[in-house]
Formats: C-alpha cells, sequence, structure tokens
C-alpha cells in the first residue's frame, strides 16, 4: 500500500514515494531552481551575493539555502555566496553552524564529559570507603 500524506509546503495530498512535496509543489521548486542556477551560472553574476540572487530571481533566501544544502549549488564557485548559521544567523559558506557556535558546542560537550568522569571517580571513591570485608573464620564454622 502506497503512503498517503499531505504536502509539507501547500497541504494537498498526495501519494509520497521518491518525493516530499507533491508533483505540483516539485514543479515549483524545480521552476524556482532554475531560475537561481541561470541567474549564477552567468559569468557577470558569479560575484552575486545572496541578496543580489533574491532581488534578481523573486525566490526567496530559504529556498536558495535548501539548494545550497542539498548540493545543488556549490558555494565553491560562488565567493560571495553565504547563507545564515542555523544557531547564530552568522554567514556561513559551508556546513550547517559557524566555527564560533560549533566551538561551543564542543566545549559545552567536553566540559559535560569532564563532570561525568568526576561524577564517577567521587562514586568510586565512596564505594571504597564504605568496602566490607569478611574474614575467613565466618566461613570455617
Amino acid at each position: 500500500m502506497q503512503n498517503l500524506d499531505n504536502c509539507p509546503r501547500c497541504g494537498d495530498l498526495f501519494v509520497k514515494s521518491l518525493r516530499p512535496v507533491c508533483n505540483k509543489c516539485h514543479k515549483e521548486v524545480e521552476e524556482k531552481f532554475q531560475k537561481v542556477y541561470n541567474f549564477i551560472r552567468k559569468r557577470e553574476n558569479r560575484q552575486a551575493t545572496m541578496s543580489e540572487v533574491v532581488d534578481a530571481t523573486g525566490v526567496s533566501q530559504e529556498d536558495i539555502t535548501h539548494f545550497i544544502k542539498e548540493g545543488r549549488i556549490h558555494v565553491r564557485q560562488f565567493p560571495n555566496l553565504e547563507y545564515p548559521c542555523e544557531s547564530c544567523g552568522k554567514s556561513i559558506r559551508e556546513g550547517r553552524i559557524c566555527s564560533s557556535c560549533k566551538d561551543n558546542i564542543e566545549s559545552g560537550l567536553q566540559s559535560q564529559a569532564r563532570e561525568k568522569e568526576r561524577s564517577e571517580r567521587d562514586k568510586e571513591r565512596e564505594r571504597a570507603r564504605y568496602q566490607t570485608y569478611h574474614s575467613l573464620n565466618d566461613r570455617m564454622k
């Protein structure tokens, strides 16, 4: 049995197979991609910034960012094309988050790991302090 779902873009009911959106919305997305791609492909537009691409094509920044994250547009070929970090909004050229947000996440994870390690050492010390020993005399009776 095929999966029926509502299109996340327009809400219409469709058979979900290879695409996460209905055919009508897929065509609209493809048209937007072609507009953007045709614009930035021209030599004179390769230096365009994100806002210039948005203004020239009428395609939203979110859609263009989605094309970049899907790998359909490679920013290394377009030196001024940047998109916002998902955490703080700072302009980036690769990945999902900027280097400062990445560093903050990594330092938080490291401090959490140190805290967990310290807690385990404290528990082990507490166990060792109250450890009981049984004498051999109890076995001989």
